[in-house]
């Protein structure tokens, strides 16, 4: 069953240690209805979503609120900049596709692009 974009913001990354089965398809494309403006590679092994900025400085802003999420939450994104654009992406490393934390993460991130920067 599908978990809404307000209940998966609410949850935490749990550390994984390969020791679950990434998601298939089917279950990715179900948690990506929850996670607005994220795109899912080909493979289904990874999200992805691009953020543009008005220039460099508010793309940097954006990415330090994303490490200090990340680093809180155990779970780290690909980060990408280029000047004003920063493009996000996430997936479970240690088993080479996704998992429900890779859809926390997004939400959470969506929750911070919606917030003025500072």
């Amino acid at each position: 069953m599908s978990e809404s974009k307000r209940e998966l913001s609410k949850k935490h990354c749990i550390p994984c240690e390969g020791d679950i089965d990434p998601f298939d398809t089917e279950t990715a494309h179900v948690y990506l209805q929850d996670t607005p403006k994220w795109l899912i590679s080909s493979d289904a092994t990874s999200i992805h979503r691009d953020f543009i900025f008005h220039d460099f400085d508010e793309a940097i802003q954006f990415v330090n609120s994303v490490a200090e999420l990340a680093e809180s939450e155990g779970h780290h994104p690909d980060i990408l900049v280029r000047w004003n654009k920063v493009t996000l992406t996430n997936s479970t490393h240690a088993i080479k596709g996704l998992s429900e934390n890779d859809f926390i993460l997004a939400s959470k991130i969506n929750d911070i692009a919606e917030m003025p920067l500072v």
